[in-house]
């Protein structure tokens, strides 16, 4: 639970640090990617 609650917070740390819809994009499919990863550890 504690892994899962700490890739949420990284994903929003990195939302919150785009400018631009293309970083947007990198940032949500990057969060994506930490969280898949997350769920195949379980």
């Amino acid at each position: 639970m504690k892994r899962t609650l700490f890739v949420l917070m990284a994903s929003l740390y990195l939302l919150a640090g785009c400018n631009t819809i293309e970083g947007l994009g990198k940032d949500i499919k990057t969060g994506g990617e930490k969280v898949e990863e997350a769920a195949k550890k379980k």
